[in-house]
């Protein structure tokens, strides 16, 4: 599954706030296949014991599903927490996934 993710990762548009880094590749139909977005979380041990990872995770899934109608299609999104996503609530998570969003489907065509 890393095989979809490394692409978006390497070669999407990419926005950071305190808490989050999103990535996003709109045109990766060719190499998915897929035509409904996908989205990948990484969660690393810098974010906490497994438990912390966990909540994050869950909270960042729950959020990224309440937004996928906003995504194009075919489009491929990877939601990076960082450390401080540990100590946030999940409404500080979905402000920090809306800007980080806003900015990468505003931002220009090439990363």
């Amino acid at each position: 599954m890393l095989s979809r993710f490394a692409p978006t990762i390497r070669e999407g548009r990419r926005a950071g706030t305190r808490r989050l880094v999103v990535h996003l590749d709109l045109t990766p139909a060719a190499r998915t296949g897929a035509a409904t977005p996908l989205v990948g979380f990484v969660v690393s041990k810098a974010v906490g014991p497994a438990v912390v990872r966990n909540r994050v995770r869950r909270r960042l899934r729950h959020l990224a599903r309440e937004r996928l109608a906003s995504l194009p299609g075919s489009a491929v999104l990877v939601v990076r927490a960082l450390p401080a996503a540990a100590e946030a609530s999940s409404s500080d998570l979905g402000r920090d996934l809306d800007h980080a969003l806003g900015r990468v489907l505003s931002g220009p065509a090439s990363p």
